[in-house]
């Protein structure tokens, strides 16, 4: 198993994040869901890959698989701006609670999310979530679109030293969702 960023509280018990190296099975476990969420945290404002937000990395992988997007912290104003109009907006906490409960009708009030895409969010907070989710959430997948493990995600990208892995690995994934 690679090792997180934090290496504090790693511990996730038997099982950890399948390492997801290659776009074409994403692309597929993402085109099985029936109710998809994009969760997007702050850092998604702050990281660039090669000049160009992370944020609209994102955004252009909500629109190629029609996946309604959570805003949490300030990233509302940011996806405006790029045309988008989040279908939520909520505390990272607040979502991930709501998210446990089997009853939640999701953000479009369709019903409960059974899969789960982050990115943006804080390594320690989104590995924190993710066991919460993982422990308290069994009829939930999730996966996570930072170039670092997450090992309380079902699936999480690997540590990527290089922005030219992980922009390539997300160019890939938009193209295979188009």
């Amino acid at each position: 198993m690679p090792h997180p960023q934090h290496l504090v509280n790693i511990l996730t018990g038997v099982k950890g994040a399948t390492e997801m190296k290659d776009a074409a099975p994403l692309v597929k476990i993402i085109k099985k869901a029936a109710r998809p969420l994009l969760v997007i945290g702050p850092q998604a404002l702050e990281v660039e890959i090669d000049g160009k937000p992370f944020i609209e990395y994102l955004v252009e992988i909500a629109r190629a698989g029609k996946i309604p997007i959570c805003a949490t912290a300030h990233t509302k104003k940011k996806l405006l701006e790029l045309g988008v109009t989040p279908e939520s907006t909520y505390d990272l906490i607040e979502v991930i609670n709501s998210l446990k409960d089997p009853e939640w009708k999701g953000v479009k009030g369709e019903g409960c999310h059974d899969f789960v895409l982050f990115g943006g969010v804080r390594t320690d907070l989104g590995n924190q979530g993710l066991s919460a989710l993982k422990h308290f959430a069994p009829h939930l997948k999730t996966m996570t679109l930072c170039k670092y493990y997450y090992p309380n995600a079902t699936f999480s990208l690997p540590n990527y030293r290089k922005n030219e892995e992980w922009k390539a690995l997300l160019e890939e994934l938009i193209k295979g969702l188009k």
